[in-house]
């Protein structure tokens, strides 16, 4: 029962959906690095729910550090972020315990935690847990800012609808800071919105496709292997809620292309190596190549949707019909898209600490 990543800076996420709070500790951090509330409290707002296309659970998103944090610099020490939950409204999943909701965690967490989990929202399951890991990403992005290192991800695709691609990674990773809804087109912003609409009017929900771009990376961070540049960050990726598909650079999108147009050629810019084209996306052998990293994450449609489903009662040992009551996003990847910065940079963060070591990022370097 594993709640901890990380190698040598590490986060450890606490608390249920339901439960009187959720947190994170950060261990392994070095003394004299800036924790900016107000960069915190304007993170957690670009995850938090918005209109008709969120979920009218409004939690504040009010945090406490509690620890490890002096006069607004790490100490050395962990880190402990507590958000507590004040909008929980726990009677809508007492009469449909026993009835797993399809595409949720309801059913596994059954098997895993012999009927002694919280149910309720989804309990440690539940995308709530996602704010705490944003606030966490935000002591970690202001580490990686400090040494040039930047992150944005936009919405690719949602519900059929394009956004641009990256164009500029660092400019385009400039203009998506704070944006609420993060895209590159506007047009493409107004017609993914009606989607999403469209879908919560029809008691549907939607997906879609974010990609991120990480800029300023040196080349020669990562591990051959077993702890590869992809699969550390795949691994968090994969860790976010309703994520089931990651890939880098080109990916599957360029499966059937030759290796002659695939490999990205080497050149000198100003005395310093770069690449021709970046179809593997920053990363040669495990290892950055000081190209920008790039990813595409895919996130599911929303599994709470307000239509009848097949389920089964667990209670009864019989098939049964669910119909979720509640309140739910009609789609989540507008939300999760704060969600992939921070555990970005949660894991270049790690790498980077074991490249260079913990105090590389410190006040005393």
């Amino acid at each position: 029962m594993k709640n901890t990543f990380g190698s040598a800076v590490t986060v450890t996420l606490f608390g249920e959906s339901h439960g009187g709070a959720i947190g994170a500790v950060l261990d392994g951090v070095a003394p004299g690095i800036a924790v900016d509330p107000a960069f915190i409290a304007a993170q957690l707002t670009l995850r938090r729910p918005a209109g008709k296309i969120g979920t009218a659970r409004h939690e504040t998103d009010h945090f406490e550090i509690v620890s490890g944090v002096f006069e607004g610099k790490t100490t050395g020490t962990p880190v402990c972020i507590l958000i507590p939950n004040t909008d929980a409204k726990s009677k809508d999943y007492a009469k449909t315990k026993d009835l797993p909701r399809p595409g949720h965690a309801d059913y596994t967490a059954r098997c895993k935690y012999h009927g002694f989990e919280d149910y309720r929202g989804g309990g440690h399951f539940s995308g709530r847990l996602t704010a705490a890991l944003v606030a966490a990403g935000s002591i970690a992005l202001t580490a990686l800012a400090s040494k040039g290192i930047r992150i944005g991800t936009h919405i690719a695709r949602c519900a059929g609808v394009e956004d641009r691609p990256f164009g500029d990674p660092a400019a385009d990773v400039r203009t998506l800071a704070g944006m609420p809804f993060a895209v590159l087109d506007n047009a493409a912003a107004d017609a993914m919105r009606s989607a999403i609409e469209s879908a919560a009017a029809a008691g549907d929900s939607v997906g879609g496709v974010l990609e991120t771009a990480v800029t300023g990376m040196p080349a020669g961070v990562g591990e051959p292997w077993f702890d590869t540049v992809e699969g550390l960050l795949a691994h968090a990726i994969f860790s976010i809620p309703a994520v089931k598909g990651v890939q880098f650079g080109g990916g599957f999108d360029m499966a059937d292309m030759p290796g002659s147009t695939f490999n990205d050629a080497f050149r000198f810019d100003g005395g310093k190596v770069v690449t021709a084209t970046n179809h593997n996306g920053g990363v040669n052998g495990g290892i950055t190549n000081g190209m920008p990293i790039l990813m595409r994450t895919m996130v599911k449609p929303t599994p709470s949707i307000y239509r009848p489903q097949q389920t089964v009662d667990l209670a009864a040992g019989t098939d049964a019909v669910l119909t979720i009551e509640g309140r739910h996003d009609p789609a989540i990847l507008h939300r999760a898209r704060v969600v992939v910065d921070s555990m970005t940079a949660l894991t270049l963060w790690d790498l980077l600490a074991v490249r260079y070591g913990t105090d590389s990022f410190g006040g005393g370097k």
